[in-house]
């Protein structure tokens, strides 16, 4: 679909990366044609009056499982980077290829290729042709490479190709067939545990083979005190490491894990309560590039299970928004550097024309109302799976409309 006629949205707040603005935003062709306080409609445009609200950039979701566009549309997500988790695995380039057009007209779908065969973590896939067949970058999948050479071989070829590689950051040999954090929720809980540490021993590895192949390095999801101590250091020293985090690790903890509910059954699992306060002030610091929903819905038969058999996974795009948000009424960040985590962080990690509020960029915008409150039920969710560990909370922040390459959803 194409943008049949331009409009302007007028008597807006508009984000930029610079602030908030109060003015307009033009669009003509899929295209950001001006922004500002003095921007003015042109004979002919459609006329989109904002009422006062937030006009901000479509957001870009680094690291989904699923392909959920009614979720994503509700979430405000017009871009979406697919992990190579599928079935068959992103692998291949025919694969890759398929994925690239699969959410034509109404989303981006930006496939991250399979780092290797079948994501066994042994022999590395043809990272090459899957470039040129649309993949944005280079992932590991739900697990970490064991072998170090592997992933130094990975990092080699991902910087000849200076693409990002997105990278599982739990070590499996401590992790094993853990659902939990060791400590004391666990033990009460009689749950199998992995200290904390195996976050931090990945991470701690990962960046050295980074910086020895001189690539760029994306940890997922870093979600321990250890493991973001790491990151700063790295970024510190000037290295291309970023980082992501999911909105259930900063807003909970394992306490939530208590009852036993599977909707808490995470990969990497919550942590302790100090943890989660570490996520906090990293967000704040700008320690964390990236927050992303780690959409992944999952059905009955994979949740309605004790709590050590169930699958982790949560749904998480209609839900993104509203999280964040909520860091920014609690002033852990301003509403500029929350829709850089959402949305302009993530647009550039995979050098796509997006994710800001720029002249020359892709019109993917959201008319936000972040004030509007609503009550995260899982029976009413847009997503095919229901597994929120939300479920029942209140939420301010809902999506008035959305526009893909200037084309209302």
């Amino acid at each position: 679909m194409k943008q049949a006629r331009p409009f302007t949205i007028t008597n807006a707040r508009v984000v930029t990366p610079a602030g908030i603005v109060a003015g307009a935003l033009r669009c003509a062709e899929g295209i950001i044609i001006a922004v500002g306080p003095d921007v003015a409609p042109q004979d002919g445009d459609e006329v989109i009056d904002a009422r006062g609200k937030l006009v901000a950039p479509g957001l870009v979701d680094l690291g989904v499982f699923a392909v959920d566009k009614p979720a994503f549309h509700f979430g405000g997500i017009t871009r979406a980077a697919l992990m190579p988790d599928q079935s068959p695995p992103l692998d291949l380039p025919s694969r890759v290829g398929f994925i690239a057009k699969s959410g034509k007209p109404d989303l981006w779908v930006h496939p991250l290729a399979a780092a290797t065969r079948a994501l066994e973590g042994s022999e590395l896939a043809e990272l090459a042709l899957m470039q040129q067949a649309g993949a944005r970058g280079i992932a590991t999948g739900r697990r970490w490479i064991a072998d170090s050479g592997v992933m130094l071989r990975l990092l080699q070829y991902a910087a000849m190709l200076d693409l990002v590689v997105v990278a599982h950051a739990e070590d499996a040999g401590l992790a094993g067939d853990a659902v939990a954090t060791a400590g004391e929720i666990a033990t009460r809980a009689g749950l199998p545990a992995a200290p904390a540490e195996a976050e931090a021993l990945a991470i701690a590895r990962d960046i050295a083979l980074a910086e020895l192949a001189g690539a760029k390095l994306h940890l997922r999801q870093v979600t321990t005190a250890a493991g973001l101590d790491l990151v700063r250091a790295a970024k510190a020293r000037g290295l291309p490491v970023t980082c992501g985090i999911t909105p259930a690790h900063f807003m909970l903890s394992d306490l939530a894990t208590v009852d036993y509910r599977t909707f808490a059954r995470l990969s990497p699992p919550l942590r302790c309560e100090a943890d989660r306060q570490a996520a906090l002030a990293a967000i704040a610091d700008g320690t964390v590039d990236v927050i992303a929903s780690g959409h992944d819905p999952r059905g009955p038969e994979d949740k309605r299970l004790p709590f050590a058999d169930a699958l982790p996974g949560m749904a998480g795009a209609e839900t993104l928004l509203a999280m964040v948000l909520t860091l920014v009424r609690d002033g852990v960040l301003d509403l500029s550097r929350a829709f850089d985590c959402l949305a302009r962080n993530p647009a550039r990690l995979l050098g796509v024309p997006a994710g800001e509020l720029s002249e020359g960029l892709e019109a993917d915008i959201a008319l936000i109302d972040p004030d509007a409150p609503w009550i995260i039920d899982r029976r009413r969710m847009e997503a095919t799976a229901d597994n929120t560990p939300f479920d029942r909370q209140g939420a301010q922040g809902r999506v008035l409309g959305l526009w893909k390459g200037g084309v209302r959803l």
